[in-house]
This record gives C-alpha cells, structure tokens and sequence, in this order.
C-alpha cells in the first residue's frame, strides 16, 4: 500500500475492557488526522461485542482475523496474554505492525518468536507497557542519571480479570520493566516471596532486585488492596525523586548543606494510554523505533518469570 496517497489504517484486535479504551482513542487518532489515518477495522472473538464498537466508532467489524489482518497496517492487541501470539502472528505474517499488550506473552521463547517474526516480517513489534508513556516518567529520565535504590508500589483491589496469570506478570511487570529502563545494568540477585490468595496464582509479591553496579530496587506488587497505590521513589547520592503515577504528581528531595529540602515536581498530565497508542501510530506509519521494544517487553517477561519461579520454589518448601 502507497503510504504517502492512501490513508494509513488502523485497528483494534480485542474490544473488552482493556481494548474499548483502545478503540477510543483509536477513533479520536484518526479524527484528527485530517484523513491522514482512518480507524477501518475493529475484530473480537465475539462477534457481537465487535459489532457493537464498530458501530459506535463507524468502522468495520471483521468476521476473523484473516479479515482483519486485509484491512489494517497497523493494530493494538489487548486480548488476554495467553492469546497473545495467536492474534499477533497472523497479523504480522501479513505486514501488519502491531502493539501487544503488556506482557508480551507468559514465554519468554514465544516472545522470542514473535519478536524473530517481526524482524523477518520487517514490521513494527511495540509492547504495551503503558507507565513508560506517563508524563511522570519523563521527570526520573530528565533528573535521576545514577539510581542507587528504587522503591516502588503498586497495589489495587482485584480486578476481575487477566486471571491467566499471576501479579508478578499483570501488575509487577510494569515496574520491572521500568526499573530495568532506569538502572541499565545486569541484574544479579532476586529474592522474591509471594502468596496466593484469591486465584491459584500469587496475588501479592515482592521482589528485591540487585544489579551490577550495586543499584537495588524493591518491588512491591498486590492486586487484593482496598485501595489503589501506584508509587515510585529513586534515590541517587545527592537526590531523591518521589513521584505518584495515578496522580502524575511528585517531590524532589535534595541536599543542601545539612538540610534536605523538597521541591514539587512541575507535570504537565495528560492520558498515558493515549500517548502510547498515538506513538504507536507515528513509529507505525513513519517506521521509526518504538519507544518499547519487542525485546525490552520480553526482557521484562523474563525477569518476571525468575520472580514467579522463586515465589513458586519458596511456597513449595514452605508447604
């Protein structure tokens, strides 16, 4: 297809509560665009529920995957993880770019595959790990250059979904994957304890990383909270940043002569979810680098599987 005369399409796979704010944004991306990008395509594994969104954002709903892979360039998956590479092969065989949800996968080997088939494909693999877009992120990058210790939060009441898979891989994983963005050495040391309590698979955990150059960080993950918490600090020699990603606020805390004095942090907020998928349209149609990689979201994807490999050791010899 001639990108430069023809409008660049786009699309969702999956519809359901992760996926309808997908299909959102993908219809305000291509409203704006001033016929540069349409929304042409909407597919979910029930038919109805793709019917339904069709109809509220005026675009098409493909009947399977084949359908769908023939009328988009690009598209988002936010299906469940197990059904990851499933949805996202097909696509890719016919040169769609396509943005995963995070996980990448619950594999590190099929996320490699997918990954080999992008290359081979020569298409765009992005992975949805949605804090790397808050505007709160920008700040760590700008002001935090040696992080000597991280502590981060992140905890919410159950949520009734991705019960495929456990904390670590649905909610420590977007931390993990911060974390290894920040630090930027090799990880050394892991220990990880969790338990489960509401499915079969942990619902809180911890993790407590060691790296390299001598950078620890300290995770704390839990789905069955009263109350929802998603909060980082990074402290380095002379400074200390604290930032909350819920409220997209945050203090700096640095010294000054014997005292520690604390400034706000300036954010300007906006929607993380619509800056990742609009970024995922420009890398799309421009055939730049995504801001997430395919092999950064699998790296992650490892280093969370080590962790639920220890909290799975440690329970069985507990047990």
């Amino acid at each position: 297809m001639d990108s430069v005369s023809s409008p660049f399409r786009i699309g969702v796979a999956g519809v359901g509560a992760i996926g309808k704010n997908h299909a959102r944004i993908m219809a305000e991306i291509a409203a704006r665009s001033e016929g540069a990008i349409v929304f042409s395509s909407v597919y979910d594994a029930d038919p109805a529920r793709a019917a339904e969104f069709a109809a509220q954002y005026n675009t098409h709903p493909a009947s399977d995957l084949a359908d769908f892979a023939g009328r988009v360039d690009a598209a988002t998956i936010a299906v469940p993880t197990i059904y990851h590479r499933r949805v996202a092969e097909p696509l890719m065989n016919q040169g769609v770019h396509v943005m995963v949800e995070k996980p990448i996968s619950e594999s590190y080997a099929e996320a490699q595959a997918m990954i080999e088939l992008a290359q081979e494909k020569n298409v765009l693999l992005q992975v949805g790990h949605i804090e790397r877009f808050n505007p709160v992120l920008r700040q760590l990058e700008e002001r935090m250059d040696h992080p000597r210790f991280i502590e981060a939060h992140r905890l919410s009441p159950f949520p009734n979904r991705s019960m495929d898979i456990g904390v670590v891989l649905d909610v420590m994983i977007h931390d993990i994957e911060i974390v290894l963005h920040l630090v930027k050495s090799p990880l050394v040391q892991i220990d990880a304890v969790g338990i489960p309590v509401l499915t079969k698979r942990e619902d809180i955990a911890n993790a407590r990383l060691k790296f390299a150059n001598g950078c620890i960080a300290n995770i704390t993950a839990s789905r069955i909270s009263p109350e929802k918490m998603r909060k980082i600090r990074v402290f380095q020699q002379d400074s200390y940043l604290s930032l909350d990603y819920q409220e997209q606020s945050g203090w700096i805390y640095k010294k000054d002569g014997m005292q520690i004095v604390r400034e706000a942090v300036e954010v300007e907020k906006d929607e993380p979810l619509k800056l990742e998928i609009a970024a995922f349209v420009e890398c799309s149609r421009l055939g730049k680098r995504p801001v997430v990689t395919g092999q950064e979201g699998a790296e992650a994807v490892r280093i969370a599987l080590e962790i639920t490999d220890q909290i799975e050791k440690n329970a069985a010899l507990g047990s």
